[in-house]
């Protein structure tokens, strides 16, 4: 059956623990919003280009149980769900989870999980993960909180169990950073459309991604052996193994 877990509690942590669900960027808490994601979504990505990509990397099996963190309306989860034994889905948007829940139960997916919860307030309870992927999700967190999901990653994590991160990444040995952000938001609106455009601006100014040798210090310092590196514009992915 297709699980629907509420949210966490914020008031059960100290005060000075961070708030994950607290929104920063595009707001993601609005129902409308997240339709017209998923729209967006369905026109812009190519997902099952990316479930090959990320099935040639990780090799997922039938008796495989993956954790994704930052699930969004579900499309990968739906698509791991085919080929592994469970997924546990997760996201901190109440409304993404639902809507991804009503895409699963029409699709008839009876082995995923959803969850409202994020990096730093899940809880696992249950074995620990063969597989842990998540995208373009981590960039919501400072650095410090971002280390402290990633040993919160690893600890959920098999002996062996392997990690996928794709998310943006800036290179380090870039010069000038305003042509570099130029381009990237010209080019977005030539082949995606100013709404896109739009958001990669927000991103950029409110978020909190990071430069490529601070997200690998992270990484190695964390326990994982980065086994696989690969970049495509400003987006990175990790394939790690703990």
């Amino acid at each position: 059956m297709v699980i629907l877990k509420e949210g966490t509690n914020m008031s059960h942590y100290p005060r000075w623990y961070y708030d994950e669900f607290k929104q920063i960027g595009v707001d993601y808490t609005d129902l409308e919003e997240v339709q017209a994601y998923d729209l967006r979504m369905q026109k812009l990505r190519d997902i099952e280009s990316e479930f090959n990509n990320t099935q040639e990397l990780l090799k997922i099996k039938n008796s495989d149980l993956i954790l994704e963190i930052g699930t969004g309306t579900g499309e990968l989860a739906l698509k791991f769900s085919a080929h592994c034994r469970k997924v546990v889905a997760i996201d901190i948007s109440k409304k993404m989870i639902d809507f991804a829940k009503m895409k699963a139960e029409r699709q008839k997916k009876t082995n995923i999980e959803f969850y409202n919860a994020g990096f730093l307030t899940y809880e696992n309870y249950d074995e620990p993960f063969d597989v842990i992927v998540t995208q373009l999700a981590l960039h919501h967190l400072p650095d410090y909180w971002k280390m402290i999901a990633l040993r919160r990653i690893y600890a959920m994590l098999k002996e062996g169990g392997k990690f996928y991160l794709r998310d943006v990444v800036f290179p380090s040995l870039t010069s000038d950073y305003d042509s570099y952000f130029n381009k990237i938001i010209t080019d977005l609106k030539n082949s995606a459309g100013d709404k896109l455009a739009e958001e990669t601006e927000i991103h950029i100014r409110e978020e909190f991604s990071t430069l490529d040798w601070i997200m690998e210090g992270l990484l190695k310092n964390t326990g994982f052996c980065i086994e696989v590196v690969k970049f495509d514009g400003f987006i990175a992915c990790y394939l790690c193994k703990k």
